[in-house]
């Protein structure tokens, strides 16, 4: 099996969360130059607004990194050619799965990553060609699973002979030292990337991040279908009082959060906004460089100190 550094083209074995509206031009480009692979969060933007961040990261970068497609976008064909036409060398996807699109990725010599969350999920896309995995437990911040990364990962590595990479609850060297015994090659991060400079969200929101505690996080949409995993607040404690009652339309409820993710990020507004975050906020206490952040994983790591 293939180291995933030497997969990736990458120093350290560490993934940028995609995050949608979060994960820029800005904090790809600086995780990249920091030694991990970083990532555009294509989200729900169109073709052009994907390439023009695929091209200022360019920019700002001459290291590998990738784009986050998210497979139920309405412009994610559109994005999954334009993606070959800019020569990007990574793609992750989430929401969906990427089999139709991976011929033709596979052929362009750009290695695909799903995000899974279940064993079942991730049996099939490695049989379908995933160069690697990205397994995600419910810990992690915004849209997730049922399975606790600790519990998932393991069965995931039992069944698969491609490279898994950790994600969800991954913060500091002692989640990467644990993912490592858990049978990963590499983790995913991005909540504690959130509390960094590089990062163009409110400083609002990034230091909520910090003032948060173990308890901080509340999961909204699990009797829909669509869980998202967010810091409370007045809009995610009316969301989950109003899912109480059966006679509550869902589209109620999705209006109540639309527009909520910008909200946070470009108003700072940390009362009616969807604050995305982990469970692993409680462990971010100060707001430093993208470079900082990596270092200090890698630094501090008990594996790659040769101690375990």
């Amino acid at each position: 099996m293939k180291d995933i550094r030497e997969l990736l083209n990458i120093e350290y074995p560490i993934i940028q969360g995609g995050m949608a509206n979060i994960a820029t031009h800005e904090l790809a480009a600086a995780v990249s130059n920091a030694g991990g692979l970083g990532l555009i969060g294509a989200g729900g933007w169109d073709v052009d607004r994907v390439r023009d961040e695929i091209r200022k990261t360019k920019a700002l970068t001459d290291k590998t990194f990738g784009v986050n497609i998210m497979l139920m976008s309405p412009y994610a064909e559109a994005i999954s050619d334009m993606v070959i036409e800019e020569n990007v060398k990574v793609i992750t996807t989430g929401a969906g799965n990427p089999g139709v699109y991976m011929k033709k990725w596979k052929k362009a010599g750009i290695r695909v990553i799903p995000v899974v969350p279940s064993v079942a999920f991730a049996k099939r896309l490695a049989r379908g060609g995933a160069d690697a995995l990205i397994v995600e437990g419910t810990e992690a911040g915004g849209h997730i699973g049922q399975i606790t990364t600790f519990t998932l990962v393991p069965q995931v590595c039992d069944v698969v002979n491609i490279p898994v990479i950790a994600a969800g609850g991954i913060a500091d060297s002692r989640g990467l030292d644990a993912a490592f015994a858990l049978g990963a090659q590499g983790v995913q991060i991005g909540t504690v990337l959130l509390a960094s400079h590089e990062c163009p969200i409110h400083d609002n929101y990034k230091n909520r991040v910090v003032k948060a505690k173990d308890t901080d996080t509340v999961v909204t949409g699990r009797h829909t279908g669509a869980p998202v995993r967010v810091i409370k607040n007045k809009m995610a404690r009316k969301y989950l009082e109003l899912s109480k009652y059966n006679n509550m339309k869902l589209e109620e409820l999705e209006l109540l959060t639309l527009g909520s993710l910008k909200k946070a990020v470009f108003e700072g507004d940390m009362v009616n906004g969807s604050i995305m975050a982990g469970q692993s906020a409680g462990l971010v206490k100060e707001i430093r460089s993208v470079k900082e952040i990596l270092d200090d994983i890698f630094i501090n790591s008990r594996v790659y100190k040769g101690i375990l």
